[in-house]
């Protein structure tokens, strides 16, 4: 892999990780029109990028983290509850991920399913529209475990590339009764606990097989892409979504799945 490349996929990762638009699908087509050829090590290097963005979201989110962190070893009651609701909410996709890993790469790790999937979820965004703008609701600090459950079942759906983790987490996480800001908060931290099991997951399965294809240069600019554009994007996505609600993204998915439908029945994809 060449150094642009390595750039260009690990701007895809930060930009998309977390904006409800699906980094998976992105990176996959992305790959695709780099000439990257489909492999275990291409879709291992699509996952493990994601500890670019983990590391942004553990830095903007470091006062929370630290309390989550507290709460393990018994130093804060908040912050206990706070892992907890985390674990409760990751085990359902962390199950079903687990246990269909195999069948998802091999039947949904395409551009068709992804160009489904980018187009209903620009559709359920378009009819939702502005009403999410500046939703009440309950803070982070009052998620239980009911609510985190709901929000971990959300999550399953994300399991298909396209869906977009982050779209699902907030929409669930609205559904169960959070207002906007904790909605986003809890998808942010959920991120950080799905994503990085995920990346360390894969690492240990295919990561011999990516560092010798891909190289140990390459997979550094990944990261260190990754992480300072996802930086910029978690920040600037926050003040969207407060402002002007989540209507951009159904637009930008249904754009997208125009242009990879387009060019897969053009025989350029």
């Amino acid at each position: 892999m060449e150094s642009w490349q390595a750039l260009v996929l690990g701007l895809v990762e930060g930009i998309t990780e977390y904006l409800p638009v699906s980094s998976t699908g992105h990176l996959l087509v992305t790959q695709r029109l780099l000439g990257i050829a489909p492999s275990e090590a291409s879709n291992a290097f699509a996952i493990t990028m994601q500890a670019g963005a983990i590391a942004a979201v553990l830095g903007l989110y470091r006062t929370r983290v630290r309390q989550a962190a507290l709460g393990l070893v018994g130093r804060s009651r908040e912050g206990a509850r706070l892992a907890l609701a985390l674990a409760v909410a990751f085990v359902p996709a962390g199950l079903l991920g687990l246990a269909l890993d195999e069948w998802l790469e091999a039947h949904l790790f395409g551009p068709w399913p992804i160009v489904a999937a980018w187009t209903v979820g620009g559709v359920v965004l378009l009819v939702l529209g502005r009403r999410l703008v500046g939703r009440a609701g309950l803070p982070v600090e009052a998620i239980g475990y009911r609510t985190a459950l709901l929000v971990g079942l959300a999550q399953c759906a994300a399991l298909w590339p396209g869906v977009s983790r982050s779209l699902a987490t907030i929409l669930g996480g609205l559904a169960a009764g959070l207002s906007m800001p904790a909605a986003v908060e809890f998808s942010f931290l959920l991120g950080v606990v799905t994503l990085g099991i995920a990346t360390a997951y894969k690492a240990l399965q295919s990561g011999a097989q990516m560092v010798e294809q891909f190289g140990p240069v390459a997979i550094g600019i990944a990261f260190v892409t990754a992480w300072l554009s996802a930086v910029l994007a978690v920040k600037w996505m926050v003040g969207w979504l407060n402002r002007r609600g989540m209507a951009l993204f159904g637009y930008w998915r249904i754009a997208a799945a125009a242009c990879v439908g387009t060019l897969v029945l053009a025989g350029m994809l």
